[in-house]
């Protein structure tokens, strides 16, 4: 059966292929596990969704590889910003479009991170199309009381992951008195300590942090995989919400992008997810105490 669809791009130079992949990083894509041989190498690109779609009637396409985004106004400056950060300026000149609308009713845009290398990134006019109504959390923290277990162990990464976090709430509301945080050794113990605190019922959410780093055994393996069951667990036997900020990096430079140096702070979404999913669970138990549907929104 089939289990998944890669689009391959091979990159004509070295160079290229390095180009190619701090700019793909730089707008938001995730990295997957590389790869390397002696002759070759390879580093896999992750989205939410993909898809391989047949078109027709469809005179003209802005590009081959299209990629769908939530927020095109913000990918487009990010894109713009590392374009010019990255191309001397002599080279700029129709490597990056405008915005515009297309004919199936979206916007896109087209950048070329090297010459000859085109990409689309595009959004739908129509936010909610497709999309059913749905019980959906505010981003407000007012009212709401926080565990936060944190790993001393690579605390360089974890204390930024937990200023992150502190952050995430402070911004949505929430008040510095009802945030209760927890140290812990290292990673494998945030899970026994976010299970004491949700077994309290004093808090409306968990939120777990900390950091594991590949070595050169399978010691990085095992711990990720316990860890992130026991978090879950934690987290559907108690009923409260935990946020999920264990970074599992290759390298000590992956994790620093993670803690806010490039790709955001994972403690700040960890918080903020967290923020979400116990608005959501108010309104599902209140729908149910009232005997009656939830508060529903467009999604």
């Amino acid at each position: 059966m089939i289990k998944g669809i890669t689009f391959v791009h091979a990159a004509s130079t070295p160079a290229v292929y390095d180009t190619l992949h701090r700019y793909f990083s730089a707008v938001g894509l995730e990295p997957g596990r590389a790869w390397q041989t002696d002759v070759s190498r390879g580093a896999p690109l992750l989205a939410p969704v993909g898809s391989f779609e047949l078109l027709d009637g469809i005179a003209h396409l802005p590009a081959e590889v299209l990629i769908e985004v939530t927020a095109i106004d913000d990918v487009h400056l990010a894109a713009k910003q590392w374009l010019e950060q990255s191309v001397a300026a002599q080279d700029l000149a129709g490597r990056i479009s405008n915005i515009a609308p297309t004919t199936w009713k979206s916007f896109a845009f087209t950048i070329e991170p090297v010459p000859g290398v085109r990409f689309a990134f595009w959004q739908w006019q129509d936010p909610l199309r497709g999309k059913p109504l749905a019980i959906e959390g505010d981003l407000s923290a007012a009212g709401m009381r926080f565990g936060i277990v944190v790993a001393r162990w690579n605390a360089v990464i974890t204390e930024r992951l937990l200023q992150g976090a502190l952050d995430g709430i402070l911004r949505s509301g929430g008040n510095r008195q009802d945030i209760e945080i927890v140290r812990v050794p290292g990673a494998w113990e945030v899970a026994s300590a976010a299970r004491a605190l949700a077994e309290t019922k004093r808090y409306d959410g968990i939120i777990t942090l900390g950091c594991l780093i590949r070595g050169e055994t399978a010691h990085y393996e095992a711990i990720y995989n316990e860890v992130s069951r026991g978090i879950g667990q934690s987290q559907q036997e108690t009923g409260v919400p935990h946020g999920f900020g264990v970074l599992t990096c290759e390298t000590l430079e992956q994790a620093l992008n993670r803690a806010g140096i490039k790709a955001g702070n994972k403690g700040f979404e960890a918080a903020v997810a967290t923020i979400e999913m116990v608005d959501v669970h108010r309104r599902i138990d209140a729908g149910a105490a009232a005997g009656s549907e939830p508060d529903r929104r467009p999604a």
